[in-house]
């Protein structure tokens, strides 16, 4: 396999991982592992770099000011490991930072942001809600996607307090409420549920049993994780020999995944390689 694109040098800690797909990953905390897993699935083989920022977490609440600076030093940890692309696994720092990020890292390390699953939700009707932060909720940002991908479909923005810092806290309890009260906010009737928060992707059932079996779930994990592999001009091998390596990164330092990451699915596979290899 080939590196598409040059690559700046990394530090002189980093791994060496040779001529081999390697997609990094960054957000405040624990929501890049749905994207983290949807790249394992697509290619076993490829060895991962997750960037998360425990000491900021959470980036809601802060200004886009501060939340650029935090994710630009989140980033530059992943890319001293001279990454393939680098994906934001995160809808806010997508919103706010990606063209600081793109300017940093771009055209050696392809960055690839993420966005709400409104496009595909939308494209097959309506009636459908938009889960997400109380920041990004009814926001100008959120305001725009609706009017772009589901003009002429029903939209109801549904705010969800406190559910991505129950989810980044393993909290089945606060999750539980979190997600009761998202779900009272949600018209009985609607037909799909857009998933605008990536911590929310990793608890998807929780979610489909308060709202309903019928109802279709939309994320934005497997998108961007194809969308990085196209950008690189890898193509997908979900047969692949699982093979790849794991790098964690908290707030720069080479650590191991959490007890709370350890404690969802996805996280499981990654367990196949070894932290900070």
């Amino acid at each position: 396999m080939r590196r598409s694109l040059p690559h700046r040098t990394a530090r002189e800690d980093a791994v060496d991982y040779g001529d081999r797909v390697k997609i990094a990953l960054m957000d405040s905390g624990i929501g890049l592992l749905s994207a983290a897993a949807a790249v394992r699935g697509l290619r076993p083989d490829a060895d991962l770099v997750l960037s998360s920022d425990p000491d900021g977490v959470p980036w809601g609440p802060r200004t886009p000011s501060d939340l650029t600076k935090r994710a630009l030093t989140v980033a530059r940890a992943a890319a001293a490991y001279a990454p393939d692309a680098l994906i934001v696994a995160c809808n806010t720092a997508s919103v706010h930072a990606l063209p600081a990020l793109r300017a940093e890292l771009e055209p050696a390390i392809p960055v690839i942001g993420t966005v709400p699953a409104i496009k595909p939700a939308a494209a097959g009707g309506g009636p459908v809600a938009i889960w997400a932060t109380p920041g990004t909720t009814g926001s100008a940002y959120q305001r725009g996607l609706i009017r772009r991908f589901a003009d002429g479909v029903e939209v109801t923005e549904v705010p969800c307090p406190g559910l991505a810092e129950a989810v980044q806290q393993a909290d089945a309890a606060a999750i539980d409420r979190a997600v009761a009260a998202a779900a009272a906010l949600t018209p009985r009737d609607v037909r799909a549920v857009v998933l605008g928060c990536t911590h929310y992707e990793l608890v998807a059932e929780h979610i489909r049993a308060a709202v309903g079996r019928s109802v279709e779930l939309f994320g934005s994990a497997g998108a961007v994780a194809s969308q990085a592999l196209r950008r690189i001009g890898a193509e997908p091998a979900p047969h692949a020999a699982p093979t790849g390596g794991l790098t964690v990164l908290f707030s720069g330092r080479v650590s191991a995944l959490s007890a709370q990451a350890a404690s969802y699915a996805e996280a499981g596979l990654l367990q196949s390689v070894t932290a900070g290899r």
